[in-house]
C-alpha cells in the first residue's frame, strides 16, 4: 500500500511518525481478512448470514437445525416434543468432511412454544446445552435453568418500515429496560415503551441506548455477561415486544442502538459458549489466555474464522431481526490488549503498538464496521476504549478500525476526580477546558458527565458525590441547604459544560439528569434480593416541589437550546475566555456563547466577553428558579455591542453580570 493511503492527519502526528508502518500493516491485515472472509460472495456483509444457516428455522414446509461443534461424537435436539429424554428421532448428524451437525424435521414434530435444548457429547464426556445461535432462551423459575424455546409467531409487521438515522449529533440516554421502572421490580420491554420512552422523547434526546438486550444469566451483570449471543432477554418479554420498542422510538424520530459485548462471553457451560464442544477452545483461545481472571469470562479467539462467523453475523443479525441503528462496542480495550488494559496507564504512545497488542482483535474491529456499514450505512458505532489507541475512530479508507464515534472516557474521570478530591475554590479552569476539549481531530467523540459506570454500587453519580447525605433530606425547594446549593449548581454547570464542549455527540445514563439518588445494585445475595436500587424513581423527576425537579427540567433546557441552534452539528468549541482566579469559562459553539462562573462566592459585574460581532440574547440561565436558582438575572436580555482596545486591536464586546456558580447562554443574531 502506498504512504499516500495512509491518514494524512496521521502522517503528520510527529508522535504516530514512528509506528506508520505498524497502522499501514493493520489496515492490510484487514483488507486481507475481508477478502479471504469474502472470496465466495460478492460482499463481506454476505458473509456475515451465519445466523440464517445455522440454529432453528422453519421453511418448505418442515425445519431444519443445524449447529457448529468441531468436537462433538454425537448431538442430540431434546425438549418437551421427546419427553425430555434423548430419542435418535431428534439425533443430529454430520455433515460429511464438515464440522457442522444438521437434523432435517417436518412441519409436525416442532411447534411454536416448546422448549428444548441439545445434548452434547464429545470424547470422555457429554453435557447439556444451548444452541449457540438460539433466539429466544427461557428461565424456567422453578429450576433457574434455561432452555431454548421454538419460536415461529406471526411476523411482526413494523411500523415505521425504513427508519434512517438523521444526519445529526448524537444525544444519547442510555438505558436499562429492566430497571427503568419505579416499582422494585424486573422492568419490561413493553412497560419501557408506554412509561419510559415518553419521558426521554419529552427531555429531547434523539438516540435511545438500550443495555443487557442480549440474554445473560445473571441480571447482576447488567447484561456484560453474554449466554446467547442471537437472544434478546426474555426477562424483559418477548422478541416482538422488542420490536415494538425499537418501532415506537423510530416513530418519534429516535434511532436506537445496544450494547454489543463481543469483548467477552460468560463462562457458564450450559447455556454459554464455554466448552460447547468439550474444548475450551472452539469460540475462545485455549489456555490462560482464554479466561478474563478481573471478569470471570472467556475471551473469544479473533483469528479464528468460524469465530469471525458468528461475531460479525452477530452484528449483522441485530440490524436485520430488530431493526436497531447501531451497537456502542463494549470493552473494546480489554480486546485490543493481551493484559486487557489492567494495571496500564497509556502513557507512551509506543503500547499502542508494542506486542501486547492483539492485532486479530483490532482486524475483527475493523471488519465489524465493514459489515454494519455495508448493511445500514447510515448506522452509528461507538467504541468504549478507554486506552485512546489512536485510529480506533478514524475512518476505513484512512486506516482506521471504522467506528464512528469513541467514548470521550477521560471526561468523567475529570470531573470525579475534582468533585472528590478538590475543594471547588481551587478548581482548576484551565484544566477542566483541557480535559474537556482533548481529542484527536480525525476522530469524534461523545461526551458525557457520568454513565452508568459511575453509579454502580460501591460508587456516587455525580450529584450524590456533590450533595452526600443531603440527598436524602434536604432536596425540598422550600428550605434548600448551602449543600444542596452547591450541588444543584455544580451539576447544571458540569452538565452544560460537558454538552457544551461535547465534539460530535454527548451521553446521559438515565435518571442522571434530574440528579438520581444513590448508587445501582441489582438483587443478590449481599442486598436480600431487593430491587430497591435497581429502579428509577420518575416520582422524585416528577414532584415540582424537590430540586430533583429543577434538576429535570434544567436538562431538558439545555439540550433544547443545543437543538435548536443546531450548536454540535459541524462545529468545534472555541475558548473565548479561562480563567483560574475568577473560575470564569467562556466559549463559542456556532451561534452560541456560553458563559460558566465556578467560583463559589465571587460574581462578576459589567464582565467585559470579547465576541464575535452580532446581537446577542439571552437563551439560557441556570439561575433561574424553576431550575433551583437564586433568579439574580434579568430574562430576556439583549446585550448591545460594544467596541474596547485590547493591546493595538480593537474589539468587538458585550458585557454581561455573572453570578457565582451560574451559567448563561447566549445566541448571536447576524445584525
Amino acid at each position: 500500500m502506498p504512504e499516500s493511503a495512509i491518514r494524512s492527519s496521521l502522517l503528520e502526528d510527529q508522535y504516530l511518525l514512528p509506528y506508520a508502518e505498524i497502522i499501514r500493516r493493520r489496515s492490510c491485515l484487514a483488507d486481507e481478512r475481508a477478502a479471504f472472509l469474502g472470496k465466495s460472495v460478492a460482499r463481506l456483509s454476505e458473509f456475515a448470514c451465519a445466523h440464517e444457516y445455522y440454529g432453528l428455522h422453519k421453511h418448505n414446509g418442515g425445519w431444519s437445525f443445524r449447529e457448529w461443534a468441531p468436537n462433538a461424537t454425537g448431538i442430540w435436539l431434546v425438549g418437551d416434543f421427546s419427553g425430555w429424554r434423548i430419542d435418535d428421532a431428534f439425533r443430529l448428524s454430520r455433515l460429511p468432511g464438515r464440522d457442522v451437525w444438521e437434523i432435517m424435521l417436518p412441519a409436525e414434530r416442532l411447534r411454536h412454544g416448546q422448549f428444548y435444548r441439545l445434548e452434547m457429547a464429545w470424547p470422555g464426556g457429554r453435557g447439556e446445552r444451548i444452541p449457540a445461535y438460539a433466539r429466544r432462551v427461557v428461565q424456567d423459575p422453578s429450576t433457574l435453568l434455561f432452555a431454548a424455546q421454538v419460536w415461529e409467531p406471526e411476523p411482526y409487521v413494523w411500523e415505521v418500515d425504513n427508519f434512517r438515522v438523521p444526519a445529526r449529533a448524537p444525544l444519547v440516554y442510555e438505558a436499562h429496560v429492566g430497571m427503568a421502572q419505579d416499582k422494585p421490580c424486573v422492568g419490561s420491554y413493553a412497560e419501557f415503551r408506554e412509561k419510559i420512552l415518553p419521558r426521554i422523547i419529552a427531555a429531547g434526546y434523539n438516540t435511545l441506548q438500550l443495555m443487557a438486550i442480549m440474554e445473560h444469566p445473571y441480571y447482576g451483570s447488567f447484561g456484560y455477561h453474554v449466554s446467547s449471543f442471537f437472544a434478546c432477554s426474555s426477562r424483559f418479554g418477548t422478541p416482538e415486544e422488542l420490536k415494538e420498542l425499537v418501532d415506537a422510538a423510530h416513530k418519534a424520530g429516535l434511532a436506537v442502538i445496544i450494547d454489543m459485548v463481543h469483548s467477552h462471553a460468560v463462562k457458564n457451560e450450559r447455556e454459554g459458549l464455554s466448552m460447547f464442544d468439550g474444548t475450551p477452545y472452539q469460540y475462545f483461545h485455549d489456555g490462560l489466555r482464554g479466561w478474563h481472571e478481573a471478569w470471570d469470562s472467556r475471551c473469544f479467539d479473533y483469528g479464528k474464522t468460524d469465530v469471525l462467523h458468528f461475531l460479525l453475523s452477530n452484528c449483522r443479525y441485530w440490524l436485520d431481526e430488530f431493526r436497531v441503528d447501531g451497537f456502542r462496542f463494549d470493552g473494546i480495550t480489554s480486546m485490543l490488549y493481551l493484559h486487557h488494559g489492567l494495571g496500564v496507564d497509556f502513557m507512551d504512545y509506543s503500547q499502542y503498538f508494542d506486542s501486547t497488542v492483539d492485532e486479530d482483535a483490532w482486524v475483527y474491529c475493523n471488519l465489524a464496521n465493514r459489515v454494519i456499514h455495508e448493511v445500514r450505512p447510515d448506522a452509528i458505532t461507538i467504541a468504549e476504549d478507554v486506552s485512546g489507541m489512536p485510529g480506533i475512530a478514524a475512518p476505513i479508507n484512512d486506516n482506521g478500525a471504522g467506528f464512528d464515534f469513541r467514548m470521550a472516557m477521560g471526561v468523567p474521570d475529570c470531573w470525579f476526580r475534582m468533585a472528590r478530591d478538590v475543594c471547588d475554590e481551587d478548581w482548576s479552569i484551565g484544566y477542566l477546558w483541557h480535559e474537556l476539549t482533548n481529542r484527536r481531530t480525525d476522530e469524534q467523540t461523545i461526551n458525557y458527565l457520568e454513565s452508568h459506570d459511575q453509579a454502580l454500587v460501591g460508587g456516587k453519580t455525580f450529584f450524590f458525590q456533590l450533595v452526600d447525605n443531603a440527598i436524602y433530606e434536604e432536596m425540598s425547594r422550600a428550605s434548600v441547604s448551602l449543600k444542596t446549593a452547591r450541588g444543584v449548581a455544580l451539576h447544571k454547570l458540569a452538565r452544560l459544560a460537558t454538552l457544551g464542549t461535547a465534539s460530535h455527540g454527548y451521553l446521559n445514563f438515565m435518571g442522571n439528569e434530574f440528579g438520581h439518588p444513590e448508587w445501582i445494585d441489582f438483587p443478590r445475595e449481599g442486598n436480600n434480593y431487593s430491587y430497591h436500587y435497581a429502579r428509577r424513581q420518575w416520582a422524585l423527576r416528577d414532584n415540582q416541589d424537590l430540586l430533583y425537579w429543577c434538576l429535570g427540567e434544567f436538562d431538558e433546557a439545555i439540550i433544547r437550546v443545543v437543538k435548536e441552534a443546531d450548536a454540535l452539528e459541524g462545529t468545534v468549541p472555541r475558548r473565548l475566555f479561562v480563567s483560574d482566579t475568577h473560575k470564569v469559562l467562556v466559549f463559542e459553539r456556532g451561534k452560541l456563547v456560553f458563559l460558566l462562573n465556578f467560583h463559589s462566592d465571587c460574581s462578576v459585574t459589567d464582565f467585559s466577553v470579547m465576541v464575535p460581532p452580532g446581537e446577542y440574547r439571552l437563551v439560557l440561565d441556570s439561575d433561574e428558579e424553576r431550575f433551583g436558582g437564586q433568579g439574580r438575572i434579568g430574562k430576556d436580555q439583549t446585550f448591545n455591542l460594544l467596541t474596547e482596545m485590547r493591546g493595538n486591536e480593537l474589539c468587538h464586546v458585550i458585557k454581561v453580570y455573572l453570578p457565582c456558580r451560574t451559567a448563561m447562554v447566549l445566541e448571536r443574531r447576524k445584525r
